[in-house]
């Protein structure tokens, strides 16, 4: 398919070399492309020389961003007593426990987080076939199921980002909007690689971090500099 005019005016603008660049560099690329009339979510790809078959090699996680992604999260609470009242004080949309579970198994998923309290499990366990294929499903791993539920609503909803390698290695995840502050773009991506950095599996020999790019929601992505 041939490139659009719009597509065709922003590759113009990106430099001649696909050379990594410094992310101030690569954000000020970005920041050059023409707007849209929505404001563009900016996202970040790493694609990592990891294993994507092996389970020590898997990697995921979540962190809250510097200036958080510029969306507030739908959340849902799997917790009951006090945890629950926590929950619906930090801003879950919903609390509850198996008529929650009930409402789901019959297919509804409208919402962007699901975190559970240690003891919901034995509720929440039985929904993976609903949650999993979806990215829903709480995990100790990913810091969704906790006792600490207060402080986890709160930074979702602040916009805690959670990630996962993909079948092919590579990490994507949300950054910003079009419409930050090149300097909070900047903060974002630097905060998000240092995460990435830091969780890299002890079983991988070789380059870790093989390339790094940033992309609008319409726009042709930027190389940039681990």
């Amino acid at each position: 398919m041939p490139a659009t005019k719009r597509m065709r005016a922003m590759l113009a603008k990106k430099p001649e070399s696909e050379a990594p660049l410094p992310i101030p560099e690569a954000v000020a690329v970005l920041k050059t492309f023409p707007p849209t009339k929505f404001d563009q979510t900016i996202e970040i790809h790493v694609r990592l020389g990891i294993d994507p078959k092996q389970a020590d090699q898997i990697v995921r996680g979540s962190l809250v961003l510097p200036h958080g992604i510029g969306k507030s999260k739908r959340v849902v609470v799997f917790a009951k007593g006090n945890l629950a009242d926590d929950a619906k004080a930090a801003g879950a949309e919903e609390v509850g426990a198996d008529e929650l579970a009930k409402k789901i198994k019959e297919g509804w998923t409208d919402f962007d987080v699901c975190i559970a309290a240690p003891d919901m499990m034995g509720i929440v366990g039985p929904l993976g076939k609903v949650l999993g294929p979806r990215g829903l499903m709480p995990s100790p791993r990913a810091g969704t199921v906790t006792a600490d539920i207060a402080k986890t609503v709160s930074e979702y909803k602040a916009g805690k980002v959670e990630f996962r390698n993909d079948p092919t290695g590579i990490v994507h995840a949300v950054v910003g909007k079009a419409s930050f502050d090149a300097t909070k773009l900047v903060d974002n991506i630097r905060a998000f690689i240092d995460h990435i950095l830091s969780l890299q599996p002890g079983s991988v020999r070789g380059q870790y971090v093989k390339s790094i790019s940033i992309s609008g929601t319409m726009t042709p992505g930027v190389m940039v500099a681990a």
